[in-house]
């Protein structure tokens, strides 16, 4: 496991964004921004292993999650989220990969499609297309409100809402780890690491935002790689072919047997994966 050193950025409106960075301070740098409702935490064996390989990795949680600040006027439209991942890259040194998975993926596409093309060195997009399917939409929307005002009674309660989530994993004990995901009240019960006004603000992708998307992806010049859960029930591989369609230049990886969560589904494959596509991006980078 890696040494983990905390950091904190400024946001574009003045938001203060913590998270982790891991490996050589002088390895090229990559971003890494989580999906809605997760926090840093969920990259944390990808940091290791993009710090074993020589990269400097840094995972941030976004606004309204984990330890980042939450919005005091409940901005959480998808531009909000671009801003911020352009203002950490500003502070990060060098050349950028950015790699986003869900919310995160939609951010970093934003940023570089519409906002401020060539901020990166690359793109990577973890389960998310311009073009996500409605219904697996409307499945992340309805676990993240089920609980979103009673909360949990204890942690194993949290962990059996999980698992009956993450149907693509074995059913896990509640852990340590997990207490980083939740905040214990003063009435003793668990809530969510994130501000509720953000889900109460999300609906789905449509209209305006999604046509941005679609304006993002095709506006994408720099090295793309769309990585998919082989099971997700938010890309699916149509999703997936249209979003090539798109972005033509694109290197698209299907992982097997992960769902929407590749990132904790199956993270020996996913790190594996991104590891390979930023060194041949990099062919200065020599894997330990």
């Amino acid at each position: 496991m890696s040494s983990y050193e905390d950091v904190s950025f400024e946001a574009a409106d003045g938001l203060r964004l913590v998270g982790m960075a891991a490996g050589p301070s002088d390895g090229p740098a990559v971003l890494l921004a989580h999906g809605g409702g997760q926090t840093h935490w969920a990259w944390r064996k990808s940091v290791d292993a993009l710090a074993a390989a020589g990269f400097r990795a840094t995972a941030i949680d976004l606004r309204g999650h984990g330890g980042s600040d939450r919005s005091p006027t409940a901005d959480y439209h998808n531009e909000a989220f671009a801003r911020d991942i352009l203002a950490v890259t500003d502070q990060l040194t060098g050349p950028v990969a950015m790699v986003g998975a869900s919310l995160g993926g939609i951010a970093g596409m934003v940023a570089e499609g519409v906002l401020r093309p060539g901020s990166f060195s690359s793109l990577t997009l973890v389960d998310i297309t311009p073009n996500p399917n409605q219904d697996g939409v409307a499945r992340i929307r309805g676990f993240m409100t089920a609980h979103i005002e009673e909360g949990f009674a204890s942690l194993e309660e949290a962990a059996n809402a999980i698992g009956t989530y993450t149907k693509n994993r074995d059913k896990r004990a509640p852990s340590d780890s997990l207490a980083r995901y939740l905040r214990q009240g003063e009435d003793g019960r668990y809530r969510w690491h994130w501000d509720p006004a953000f889900i109460a603000k999300f609906s789905g992708v449509y209209g305006e935002e999604q046509e941005q998307m679609m304006a993002a992806a095709q506006n994408l010049k720099l090295p793309v790689h769309l990585i998919r859960g082989g099971s997700s029930d938010l890309v699916t591989e149509q999703d997936a072919q249209d979003f090539l369609s798109l972005v033509p230049h694109a290197q698209f990886t299907d992982i097997k047997g992960a769902g929407h969560m590749v990132v904790g589904d199956s993270n020996d494959a996913f790190s594996a994966a991104i590891i390979s596509f930023l060194q041949h991006q990099d062919q200065s980078v020599i894997s330990g």
